[in-house]
């Protein structure tokens, strides 16, 4: 007796020959449901691709977190040698960086210029892996004041390797002669391009040429840290500056470029938020679809009841199928998110060649093409709504064919 429901249920699922349309509604919500469901995957894979590269590229430059000495950092040696101890660190380099104007041409640009120690830069830091010609950090050399750039900022202030470039520092130089401002000539030995904003606003240099220009001495700013996991740099911040006391400090990520991933996050909650209202249009479908449905099936419905089957019974059946139609578009869906999601990198390049234009312009988006990354977690999110919505949809319908009185639905039944 269980599985009454479930059979007549499933058999329900298509209406009587004479009434094709309720199978082609029957058939337009699972294509519906499964529609939706696939654009939510592809669109959340999508959000994460773009979400994944900028955090490579992005916090792939800026140090994870960067412990600082409110005092003479001179013995940073032995601090890094601390922190390379941490479970949890993966890279320790020191750093000197300020802000200042690179002239040259009439041209000019407010950058930020870090000092840093080629041999160990490598470790926080993925500017090696972007260099540009071939080049190599080996460039920057103490003592020759060489400079390596982002390369559209050696594009907006019209450099060529081999060119000359001033840095004005935004300090004053005391001499008996009179106040002057601090600037210096560098080489440009180099450019990068990481494909992000960084690209027209940072400028490195040889640590000891950083450090003799700001008159530091042995002294460095502070040191940067990669960690293994990005996501615990506000707790390893606080445990790495208890641990060392006073008159450390420290600064993580979040609080440098917190704002640019809340805001990649609330844009994601916002559009499945819009785009889960396709699979909720969809499930109202189902909706009208068994409404039609217990219309078509009241003389049947009022056998059942004179046969015995009791209301729940009823209501079991067409819940059946209703959600014999959300977990066909469900699956059907899945499967179809996850095949694009897969291969929309692909699908993207060879709709390019086919139509001959470029979506992801190089010298507009930081990328070139369109990036995928599933989450097998979004996919059992988004599943699990999908069901929930179909089981949802179903128990109106139900009910009402539950209320089916036998002599009412008969009496106009010749």
């Amino acid at each position: 007796m269980a599985s009454l429901p479930l059979m007549i249920g499933l058999r329900y699922t298509r209406a009587k020959r004479r009434n094709h349309f309720i199978s082609f509604i029957s058939m337009t919500s699972m294509l519906g449901m499964a529609l939706g469901v696939a654009v939510l995957i592809l669109v959340l894979s999508v959000m994460n691709g773009f979400e994944r590269e900028l955090r490579d590229r992005i916090l792939g430059m800026v140090p994870h977190l960067a412990i600082k000495n409110y005092q003479d950092f001179s013995q940073w040696r032995s601090t890094a040698e601390t922190l390379r101890a941490v479970p949890g660190v993966e890279g320790v380099a020191p750093f000197v960086q300020t802000q200042g104007m690179l002239i040259q041409s009439g041209q000019h640009r407010g950058s930020l210029v870090a000092g840093i120690l080629p041999e160990l830069e490598p470790e926080v830091s993925i500017i090696a892996e972007h260099l540009q010609q071939g080049i190599t950090l080996d460039a920057l050399q103490p003592g020759e004041f060489g400079m390596i750039m982002g390369e559209r900022l050696a594009r907006f202030l019209r450099l060529q390797v081999g060119d000359q470039v001033t840095l004005l520092l935004p300090e004053a130089s005391i001499t008996p002669a009179g106040i002057f401002p601090r600037l210096k000539r560098f080489t440009l030995v180099g450019t990068f391009a990481v494909g992000a904003e960084l690209d027209s606003q940072l400028a490195y240099v040889h640590l000891e040429d950083m450090q003799r220009l700001m008159r530091l001495g042995d002294s460095v700013e502070g040191l940067r840290l990669r960690l293994d996991d990005l996501f615990q740099a506000p707790r390893m911040t606080r445990e790495l500056v208890n641990q060392l006391g006073y008159p450390y400090r420290g600064q993580d990520w979040t609080q440098t470029q917190g704002n640019l991933f809340q805001a990649i996050q609330m844009e994601k909650r916002m559009i499945s938020l819009l785009l889960l209202v396709i699979v909720a249009v969809a499930a109202f479908n189902i909706v009208a679809t068994l409404v039609m449905v217990v219309t078509d099936k009241q003389a049947d419905i009022a056998i059942l009841r004179t046969l015995g089957a009791s209301p729940a019974t009823i209501m079991q059946i067409f819940m059946v199928q209703g959600l014999t139609i959300g977990v066909l578009g469900t699956f059907v869906g899945v499967g179809l998110g996850i095949l694009l999601a897969l291969n929309v990198s692909d699908l993207v390049l060879w709709l390019e060649g086919l139509l001959g234009i470029q979506f992801l312009d190089a010298n507009v988006y930081f990328i070139s093409y369109l990036p995928s990354d599933l989450r097998w977690a979004d996919v059992r999110f988004i599943a699990l709504c999908a069901l929930s919505l179909s089981l949802l949809s179903t128990l109106y319908p139900a009910w009402r064919a539950a209320r089916t009185q036998p002599a009412e639905a008969l009496r106009y039944e010749s």
